[in-house]
């Protein structure tokens, strides 16, 4: 899976920290924690399945702890309405609406300035 093309990526932060980048493939989903978030003594682990290391951890589906940030019921209704993103779009949902979770880890669409 190394050679995908990637078409979308996000930008996941844990505790204000850049912590690695999440990436939709043409073969499912990569996440690839930053080699120097790993090295830091303060890296803690996005989730118990993605615990640290510096090969990038391949899925066929979004992996469950992303797609457990992603809201439910009501205000899925609310923002796939809003912001016209279709609810089964798992990814841009993640990419619109986990910039600003409650929790530690945050995924952006673009780097943070």
């Amino acid at each position: 899976m190394t050679d995908s093309t990637v078409y979308r990526k996000g930008y996941v932060y844990i505790q204000e920290s850049f912590a690695g980048i999440i990436e939709e493939t043409d073969e499912g989903y990569r996440f690839t924690y930053d080699t120097d978030y790993v090295e830091s003594p303060c890296a803690v682990a996005a989730s118990l399945t993605l615990p640290l290391q510096k090969a990038p951890f391949f899925s066929t589906t979004l992996f469950p702890f992303f797609d457990g940030l992603i809201p439910e019921g009501w205000l899925l209704a609310v923002v796939s309405r809003n912001w016209k993103i279709d609810r089964n779009d798992r990814f841009g949902l993640l990419l619109s609406v986990c910039e600003d979770c409650i929790g530690d880890v945050r995924v952006r669409s673009e780097v943070a300035g």
